[in-house]
C-alpha cells in the first residue's frame, strides 16, 4: 500500500509514528504514564510542533508522509479544494490562512 492509498487516519497514524523517532525524549518523558495517556500526549506534542511550524497539524501529517519534493504540492492541492469546497476565491482564501504562493 502506497501513502496515496492511506485514509487520512491512517495517514496521521504513520505521521505519529514518524514525529515519535524524531522526539525521542518525549518517549522517555512519557514512558511511565498508561498507553492511552502516552497516545494523548503524542499527539498534543505533534499537534505544538505543528503550530511552532506555522502548520496545521494535517499540514504536518502531509508532511511527514510525503515525499520532501511533493508536500508543498499535496499541501496547496489541499488547501485548493478547501477553498473550493468552502465557496472561497483563491486569493482571500490564501490571505485569510497566511498562505504564500
Amino acid at each position: 500500500m502506497t501513502v496515496k492509498e492511506l485514509t487520512q487516519e491512517a495517514r496521521h497514524e504513520e505521521a505519529l509514528k514518524k514525529y515519535v523517532l524524531d522526539a525521542p525524549q518525549l518517549l522517555e518523558e512519557i514512558k511511565d504514564l498508561s498507553a492511552d495517556d502516552q497516545k494523548d500526549q503524542i499527539q498534543w506534542a505533534f499537534e505544538d510542533e505543528a503550530e511552532a511550524q506555522g502548520l496545521q497539524p494535517w499540514e504536518l501529517t502531509l508532511k511527514y508522509t510525503s515525499p520532501p519534493e511533493e508536500f508543498e504540492a499535496q499541501r496547496l492541492a489541499l488547501h485548493k479544494e478547501a477553498a473550493e469546497v468552502l465557496g472561497v476565491e483563491w486569493d482571500e482564501y490564501c490571505e485569510m490562512n497566511n498562505l504564500v504562493v
